[in-house]
């Protein structure tokens, strides 16, 4: 068996090898997971531990006292994760949502039906798939796999994608080749973003890729580099190349170390 669930799995291994278990999302609850999913839009994950470090030094970081809070008061706290208004605002519809589908039940909204429950997120303000989804899979432990940019660059160059490049087709393409289970989902999404900020960065470091066997474009890249040799052995010459790291929009996040 050679198909993308063939492939699928065996980069799971591969990983699982290298990084051995990564026990996300790193949280005290799940409100700490969805405030923090929300908070990591468009800012590197240092950047949302000073935020929630704030939420939790004005014991904010409940339902209850996030929502006795103004706007303003709010956006300060959360100002060192960027774009601290409109999270604020964020995070608010986000109240609004539990309070009025959910009775301010907490419990209630994660224990909701999955696909009604993303529904419901999807037709909040300020959350699309990829938030919605990691609410789901951290928060709620519902199988819902997380697609990000990482995802997509580390697949793609492993010539494994799906027929089309829309989120959807990128998650069918995951769990349809994977069991339907949200430990192994967390696991296999934060083992991806471990490889992506170690490795397979905007400028791989192919040398040392735990996947570098059977990767289409680390093969392409050793085969090019060994012809490259062979012309500099002759002429005395060596070239190193540095690395880069990927950078964030809103639809990618730089996740939890």
């Amino acid at each position: 068996m050679t198909g993308p669930e063939h492939r699928i799995r065996d980069v799971y291994d591969r990983l699982v090898a290298r990084y051995g278990p990564r026990g996300w999302w790193p949280a005290d609850g799940p409100f700490e997971v969805i405030v923090g999913s929300i908070l990591t839009q468009r800012t590197a994950w240092a950047n949302v531990e000073k935020a929630l470090a704030n939420l939790k030094r004005a014991g904010a970081l409940s339902p209850a006292a996030m929502r006795a809070l103004a706007v303003d008061e709010l956006a300060e706290l959360i100002r060192p994760s960027g774009f601290y208004r409109s999270k604020a605002r964020k995070l608010l519809a986000f109240l609004d949502l539990l309070d009025e589908s959910f009775e301010g039940d907490l419990g209630r909204l994660l224990a909701a039906p999955g696909d009604e429950l993303r529904s419901s997120l999807l037709a909040t303000h300020g959350i699309g798939e990829e938030t919605a989804d990691a609410i789901l899979l951290y928060a709620a432990r519902q199988p819902f796999f997380v697609i990000d940019a990482y995802t997509r660059r580390t697949f793609s160059r492993l010539g494994v994608r799906p027929g089309g490049d829309t989120y959807n087709a990128w998650q069918r393409l995951f769990e349809e080749s994977l069991p339907r289970d949200a430990a192994l989902y967390g696991e296999y999404h934060a083992l991806i973003v471990e490889h992506a900020k170690d490795v397979c960065r905007a400028e791989p470091l192919c040398d040392r890729c735990a996947l570098a066997e059977v990767c289409a474009t680390g093969l392409g890249r050793h085969q090019v580099a060994g012809d490259e040799r062979v012309v500099q052995d002759a002429a005395g010459d060596d070239e190193q190349v540095e690395d880069l790291v990927v950078a964030e929009d809103a639809g990618e996040r730089v996740r939890p170390a």
